[in-house]
């Protein structure tokens, strides 16, 4: 046999290999072990206009509480058990610590049950939730709570970034890091040929799926109504609403329509408010714990934390993010791409995600098939947490079993997650 020959057959092994293995993942991540990190409770308020919206004169603490007492009775988990709580958040000054603590109180967890607050910026639920899972499989604690929580009505505005130094002004890939999505996400559009009809037409069908969806009650067993009291602008009048449904779907949609709105970053530019993700408010919450334990307690399993991962690109270059991230999650996972019955990819710009779901080769009819944040929001800490609910529910509809989540995150980062429907 030749050289040549040889190298043809030891290349064709390793392909083989590789198929094999990936295979074999799929079958290993379906199995049902004892250590697995399982989720029995996975929900969310609904996601409202901010400034505009049924949550506008909520604050994000109240809308956690609610979130976590919807948690507890849902779940019928005994609050003691629960030693630790991560929630995810953006905006809020020392991203909330002492009132997201405070809100655990409130809402029936105990003293023992700890709390802490993150920020990974558009990550910060995914986060909250990879850190409680890991937290369980590396036995710090049994029983814990990934939460992600926003009130871009409140808190969103140029207040929310610190003034750079001198030193980080001077280092030019440091300096990029406070350029604002919008504007390198237009460039990025630029630069990548991704024409504004293309962004058009992909905000459309998000909200054409989202107003489908929610007609036909899709977000319904994932959604926890809330009685808030809410500020009528044309009258000032205050009154006690229940806010049970996204109220950022905007019904018949259509890219002609959003063609007639004017570019917001750039003269002429492609990216405007009806093809990037809203200003929104809501918060989510998901209960996580070791099979084992949900057997022992009684727990219904709705489905289970496989691996996450988290990846760096350039800060220019944010919307990359989950076409690095995703790769990386699967080879953890063992899996391949066509191992994936549905993906939630947040959809911060419709460019960057037009641009991932292009360069990962997925089918888009497995993407987002409710629609994403460009037609109910993106309340920045929230998505994350959101996310999980929202990908159990719908892969439970289909009859099917792995998904995955994933982000662009602000400054220049990635974020994706592996997860397995009961």
């Amino acid at each position: 046999m030749s050289k040549a020959q040889q190298r043809l057959s030891q290349v064709q092994s390793h392909l083989a290999s590789s198929e094999t293995d990936i295979s074999r993942g799929r079958e290993r991540i379906l199995q049902k072990l004892p250590d697995d990190i399982v989720v029995t409770c996975a929900l969310r308020t609904p996601i409202t206009r901010g400034g505009k919206g049924g949550f506008k004169d909520t604050a994000a603490a109240d809308l956690l509480t609610h979130a976590f007492k919807s948690l507890l009775s849902r779940s019928s988990i005994d609050p003691n058990l629960v030693e630790d709580i991560a929630v995810g958040n953006v905006l809020a000054p020392g991203a909330g610590a002492t009132e997201y603590r405070a809100a655990a109180l409130v809402a029936g967890f105990p003293e023992t049950a700890a709390v802490r607050t993150l920020n990974r910026q558009c990550s910060s639920g995914l986060q909250a939730c990879a850190d409680i899972a890991n937290a369980i499989r590396c036995g710090m604690i049994d029983i814990g709570v990934g939460a992600g929580v926003e009130s871009m009505s409140s808190q969103y505005g140029p207040g929310a970034v610190t003034e750079f130094s001198e030193l980080l002004d001077s280092h030019q890939e440091a300096k990029n890091c406070k350029v604002p999505m919008g504007v390198l996400s237009e460039q990025m559009a630029s630069d990548r040929n991704i024409t504004r009809a293309v962004q058009d037409a992909y905000a459309a069908r998000s909200h054409q799926r989202a107003e489908a969806a929610q007609k036909a009650g899709r977000f319904d067993g994932e959604i926890a109504p809330m009685k808030v009291k809410w500020v009528d602008p044309k009258t000032d009048e205050e009154k006690e609403i229940v806010v049970d449904k996204d109220d950022g779907i905007r019904s018949g949609m259509t890219a002609e329509g959003l063609a007639k709105i004017k570019s917001a970053f750039k003269e002429g530019g492609s990216i405007h408010a009806g093809n990037a993700s809203q200003v929104s408010d809501g918060a989510a919450a998901v209960l996580l714990m070791k099979r084992s334990t949900a057997e022992r307690l009684g727990q219904k399993i709705v489905g289970k934390f496989v691996c996450s991962s988290v990846v760096g690109v350039k800060p220019l270059l944010m919307g990359i993010g989950p076409w690095k991230a995703i790769p990386v999650a699967l080879q953890k996972a063992g899996i391949g791409k066509d191992d994936v019955d549905l993906w939630e990819i947040n959809e911060a710009f419709a460019s960057q995600c037009v641009w991932c779901v292009k360069e990962l080769g997925l089918d888009e009819e497995n993407v987002n098939p409710n629609g994403g944040a460009i037609a109910f929001g993106h309340p920045l800490g929230c998505t994350g947490a959101r996310q999980v609910s929202t990908l159990f529910n719908e892969l439970g509809r289909r009859g099917k079993n792995i998904g995955v989540t994933s982000m662009c995150v602000g400054t220049g980062m990635g974020m994706a997650a592996v997860w397995v429907k009961e």
